[in-house]
């Protein structure tokens, strides 16, 4: 019978292991240094979902104007007032907590067309993130009749924000720039 001892070390085991395991440490460094490398734009990747999805609700409220470049349109506010209709519906659809619906429509418009650039841009991302995801919290809370896939989205984007918030913008971020800047 064979102890484990005698086992772990016959040569049959020992050539095996030998053989895989520099191998295995090999792959196990190429794939933590691909993780590091896609990070950034990981990073990036989870600003954008989010802010081009508040962005792009910000733009329904209020007049905007668009242009069309290589077969791409491209729409982009005429104003941060919100429209007549924004203000009907923060009246009678969007019920805000503890805001008149003038005021709520207000600030809703301009966070929707603001915070997103800042989250875009990667400037003030952590402070953008906070308002961002406690304005996500307050807009499915104002909106009652939100159906299941609306709420999975606002999941989502609030899930986005809160990693923002607790990892950082990343290295493709002006916070990043702005502190090695800063550092030197």
């Amino acid at each position: 019978m064979m102890t484990a001892d005698a086992f772990a070390n016959s040569p049959a085991q020992r050539s095996w292991w030998t053989k895989t395991g520099p191998v295995l440490c090999k792959a196990n460094a190429l794939f933590h240094k691909t993780a590091d490398l896609l990070t950034p734009v990981a990073d990036f990747l989870a600003r954008y979902w989010v802010a081009a999805a508040f962005f792009s609700s910000g733009l329904t409220k209020t007049v905007s104007g668009s242009f069309t470049l290589f077969g791409h349109s491209f729409s982009y506010p005429l104003s941060l007032l919100p429209t007549e209709t924004t203000f009907t519906l923060f009246e009678y659809e969007y019920h805000v907590p503890l805001l008149p619906s003038a005021l709520a429509a207000y600030m809703g418009t301009a966070t929707e067309l603001l915070l997103p650039v800042f989250l875009f841009l990667g400037l003030g991302t952590r402070y953008a993130a906070l308002v961002l995801f406690v304005f996500n919290i307050v807009a499915v809370l104002s909106y009652p009749d939100l159906n299941d896939a609306g709420l999975a989205q606002h999941q989502v984007w609030g899930l986005l924000l809160l990693i923002t918030l607790c990892h950082g913008p990343g290295k493709l971020s002006l916070d990043h720039l702005i502190d090695r800047w800063i550092r030197r």
